[in-house]
């Protein structure tokens, strides 16, 4: 029965395949599989989705970087890599990898917290001190109740988790305390935990795909935005905005989630891959802090962005706190609490 459930899974991976990459498909069933890896004697190949660009952090020293760790492994196990939402728009993925369609996926908290509503909370303004934080938080005790209660409530394991960077607003004008945001159209993601954000921030959130994000600033539909310094420069928002102002108002939570394939793998896999994911943990952080150093450098030789950096963020902080411990559910304040209660004193 099991090796059945493991024939039915490769079927359901190899659809996907199809329907993407066609090349991928082939290479995938050709003959270079390690025999000796998995449970049933044969070779597993796992889909890792994610919305970054190959030339992002989140995909060099992240997803690139598990699929590496996990081939050099050696055991009968391979990850290959979708980037750029080939597989699926964040919504979409989540429940793909819930039914198996997709093996891993690449997600933040907030798109997360729209099939377990407490995981949004990783994504609330200020929750972090910053992206050491919040990677010792996921790699200790402190966060078991999340992550178990995320598997209870998906079936989804969270293997790891890793911050791409704090986000910080643009506009035409700086942003040195929360009254500068009054009267600007500010550009949110549009999730429950990004609204509440803005909210708590003192922002007025304007709703804007990410996608359509440069010719809404360009038109003046909105006055600004906020995102991490890898993705403003992937966007080139330095052609229509003047100031990078930053408050570094929220770490930008990357987790790892693998679906039901995890109970599929061989113990070997299994602790392979949770290595790979570890090593990416390990990464991530430092490729974005060296991306963004370039970056910065970058904008400040060629003048794209006048940079502010005396933004008051303990009023940004105290803002953010009050309205978030007012407004969180019970169930959300709890894990807020844990996040808070794992900052270094």
């Amino acid at each position: 029965m099991k090796g059945m459930t493991m024939s039915t899974q490769h079927r359901r991976r190899a659809r996907v395949a199809a329907l993407t990459l066609p090349l991928v498909l082939a290479a995938a069933c050709g003959g270079g599989a390690d025999p000796g890896g998995g449970e049933q004697g044969g070779a597993v190949e796992l889909t890792l989705a994610h919305s970054y660009t190959d030339q992002q952090p989140q995909h060099r020293c992240g997803a690139q970087v598990i699929a590496d760790e996990v081939a050099a492994a050696n055991v009968g196990l391979t990850v290959q890599v979708f980037p750029a939402s080939q597989l699926g728009g964040d919504a979409d993925r989540i429940q793909s990898v819930i039914s198996g369609d997709i093996d891993m996926d690449i997600q933040g908290a907030s798109a997360l917290g729209a099939v377990h509503e407490p995981m949004s909370v990783v994504d609330a303004a200020y929750a972090f001190e910053d992206g050491e934080h919040l990677a010792r938080f996921f790699g200790s005790d402190a966060s078991k109740p999340l992550t178990d209660g995320f598997a209870e409530a998906t079936g989804t394991t969270v293997l790891g988790a890793w911050s791409a960077g704090a986000r910080q607003f643009t506009a035409n004008q700086p942003i040195r305390r929360p009254e500068d945001l009054a009267g600007l159209r500010m550009r949110f993601p549009n999730s429950p935990q990004f609204l509440m954000n803005a909210a708590a921030l003192g922002a007025d959130p304007t709703e804007v795909a990410y996608e359509e994000l440069y010719l809404a600033l360009q038109q003046g539909i909105v006055d600004g935005q906020e995102n991490p310094i890898v993705n403003i420069d992937s966007q080139n928002l330095g052609e229509v905005q003047d100031y990078l102002s930053m408050s570094s108002h929220q770490e930008n939570s990357n987790l790892v989630l693998v679906g039901p394939a995890w109970e599929e793998l061989s113990q070997p896999q299994k602790d392979a891959l949770a290595k790979a994911v570890d090593a990416a943990v390990e990464q991530v952080p430092g490729c974005v802090e060296q991306d963004e150093a370039k970056i910065l450098e970058k904008w400040t030789a060629d003048g794209a962005f006048q940079v502010v950096d005396d933004v008051d963020t303990a009023a940004f902080r105290a803002k953010a706190e009050e309205h978030l411990r007012a407004n969180l559910t019970p169930e959300q304040l709890t894990v807020y609490e844990a996040i808070r209660g794992s900052a270094t004193p």
